[in-house]
């Protein structure tokens, strides 16, 4: 199925000059309201001093990051020690007010370029005399939208028409949930726009997600753009993801299906008579095609584009989307060389930094496709998603928890230093199955989480246990700060195109997503990240670091936590709890940050792997693929009755 539109300037159709003046002061409200937002991030009152982004240049070696402690790693060299020293210090490093008040300049110097190309690019669509004929086009263009319906039936059934009454009204309930659910994320500028049928405001987003891919990229910025937008419609996010999706397929089919035509008619020309005309012709043509000039199609490729389109059945998308994919060079660029960058010999360089680092999409893990040919067009989509795990029992676990995530943006698992985390995953599954260990918790939160990891006053025979965990989570959270920097390295060189990436980690998945931001916002390197959640995070809570890490996303921050998670705080004892901790705390006074409290239904901190697709769900997330978002509570309630006994 194609996308409601097939060029930006369709909104001439859709909308009369006074509805094109009522939408161009929507997207001003909403981009100044964006931009009021980044302001607020940085304000607001200051917490404890901490730690915040690497203060000096990134720098890597192809040696294994060791531990802090002498124990987790005896034989590691004295110059790897200082090195891990140097990393440990930049990321606790604090930032001064003035440096954060150059952050905020950097960050809002990128949002007005980029508002400023999105103005210039809607003046350019919407401004000028609309065509004399422009009456007629839009009755043809609704006629063509809108068939007619069929004819009346004598035999039609009462109760199809019951049941399909009752669907009709159970997708309307939905839609209301979904709409509601989309406003209390992205709040919804008042406009008058809202009244028009719900068919022209779908065919309006459309047109803005041509109209902000024309710009030659999908940042993360624009993609919150559109959020707003679709808030402010009341429509459900669906509808633009259905659009995003629809695009996406639209422009990767065009292309491969042009650039074969293209080297079609190129053979047939090499073997005509008249061989030099001929081979001539069909170079430039084939040079339109793929993109190596890196300019649009000429006119006299493009007028056949219909023709080709519609034998694959697109024919209705042959104007704007018919170009645009000619345009290879840029088609390449949007998606990352068609996904060929995130799987291939680039992100394989980084494992010569990070063990086992590659990005695995779960398309192909799933064989969702029947062939590569089918992935690379079927599987793309405008926005990518990266889950990021916090330890592994097995090689399978790399994958496993993020397959509740559904087809709306393209997923990857992040694999990285297989071998810390399955040890720190072994270390884990030993402790909690002792026969101690279900004394040591009912002892914990009796006192409170909290106020046991603040006192210190762990019990004496858990402690006798914490070296054989200490080592492994040590290792690990070394391994995965470093992981988080060849991360942001990997997003900086556009391994996943110009598209905006979604992060989601939970444990020292988050401690991972914690190194990239940071090392993202001293990099400058604004407009990647459209959204973040932090699940179970063992990273501080201070209001200074998530400012830092919030000039970098464009979207929502979520930090999922719980005040009983015994084992973080445990693990979390040695570091620096005076800065907080995150998965055990709500994170306050940062505009765009939510918190999203899990202590009446999560004391175990191993149970977050299986809770991804609910906890999704209750943070908002469209197309999570569970039943409901209800968690079911662990042991705190029986805990908190032996206490109250």
């Amino acid at each position: 199925m194609a996308p409601n539109a097939s060029d930006p300037k369709d909104l001439k159709l859709v909308l009369n000059p006074a509805r094109r003046r009522a939408l161009s002061v929507l997207m001003g409200s909403i981009i100044a309201h964006m931009r009021s937002q980044i302001e607020a991030s940085f304000n607001g009152p200051q917490t404890e001093a901490a730690p915040l982004f690497l203060g000096g240049s990134s720098s890597r070696d192809n040696s294994e990051s060791p531990s802090p402690s002498p124990l987790a790693s005896p034989s590691l060299d004295p110059e790897a020690e200082a090195r891990q020293r140097r990393l440990e210090a930049r990321l606790e490093r604090s930032l001064s007010t003035p440096k954060l008040q150059e952050l905020q300049k950097n960050a809002l110097f990128y949002f007005d370029t980029w508002a400023a190309e999105v103005r210039g690019q809607f003046r350019k669509t919407c401004d000028g005399p609309d065509d004399p004929r422009s009456e007629q086009r839009r009755r043809d263009w609704m006629a063509a939208r809108n068939p007619a319906p069929p004819p009346y039936s004598a035999e039609s059934s009462d109760v199809k028409d019951v049941a399909a009454e009752v669907e009709a009204e159970a997708r309307e309930m939905q839609e209301v949930k979904d709409v509601s659910l989309l406003q209390s994320l992205y709040h919804p500028i008042p406009t008058r726009l809202n009244t028009i049928s719900k068919e022209d405001r779908t065919c309006v987003v459309s047109c803005l997600v041509l109209l902000l891919l024309s710009l030659g990229h999908y940042s993360a910025h624009s993609r919150v753009l559109l959020c707003y937008i679709n808030s402010a419609f009341a429509l459900p996010l669906s509808v633009l993801t259905k659009e995003e999706t629809e695009i996406a397929q639209t422009l990767l089919l065009a292309s491969k299906t042009l650039t074969a035509d293209a080297e079609t008619k190129k053979r047939q020309a090499e073997n005509a008579s008249s061989r030099r005309w001929k081979v001539g012709l069909a170079s430039v043509a084939g040079a339109a095609v793929i993109g190596i000039t890196g300019g649009l199609a000429a006119p006299i490729v493009a007028g056949a584009i219909g023709g080709i389109m519609g034998g694959v059945g697109l024919g209705g998308v042959a104007s704007f989307l018919g170009i645009f994919a000619m345009n290879g060079a840029l088609v390449g660029s949007l998606f990352g060389a068609f996904g060929g960058k995130m799987t291939g010999e680039m992100v394989d360089n980084y494992a010569k930094e990070v063990s086992d680092f590659k990005f695995l999409p779960l398309a192909s893990e799933w064989g969702e496709h029947g062939t590569k040919i089918d992935a690379d067009t079927e599987g793309r989509r405008l926005r990518v998603t990266i889950g990021i795990n916090g330890w592994l029992n097995g090689k399978d676990d790399v994958i496993k928890p993020w397959r509740v995530l559904g087809r709306e943006s393209e997923v990857f698992a992040l694999r990285y230093e297989m071998e810390a985390l399955i040890a720190l995953g072994t270390s884990l599954e030993n402790m909690v199955s002792s026969y101690a260990w279900s004394f040591v918790k009912v002892e914990i939160l009796k006192r409170t989480v909290l106020a046991t990891l603040w006192s210190a006053l762990w019990p004496v025979y858990l402690l006798k246990m914490a070296t054989s965990i200490d080592n492994p989570f040590a290792v690990a959270r070394n391994r995965s700060e470093k992981a988080g920097e060849v991360l942001a390295d990997a997003l900086i060189n556009k391994a996943q195109g110009e598209r905006p990436v979604t992060l989601i980690g939970y444990s020292l998945g988050a401690r991972v997503i914690y190194s990239c931001l940071k090392s993202l916002a001293e990099r400058k390197a604004f407009g990647l990240i459209e959204s973040v959640v932090f699940i179970g995070a063992p990273v501080p809570s201070n209001s200074s670091n998530w400012r830092v890490m919030r000039s970098v996303v464009s979207g929502k921050i979520i930090n999922v936590y719980s005040e009983n998670d015994y084992i973080l705080a445990f693990l979390y004892r040695a570091t620096s709890i005076q800065f907080g901790v995150a998965g055990l705390q709500e994170i306050s006074h940062v505009e765009g940050v939510d918190n999203l409290n899990l202590s009446k239904e999560v004391s175990g901190h191993l149970r977050y792997p299986d809770l991804i697709g609910k906890i999704l769900k209750k943070g908002g997330f469209e197309g999570i693929l569970v039943e409901d978002m209800e968690i079911e509570r662990d042991d705190v309630a029986e805990i908190q009755l032996l206490d109250a006994e």
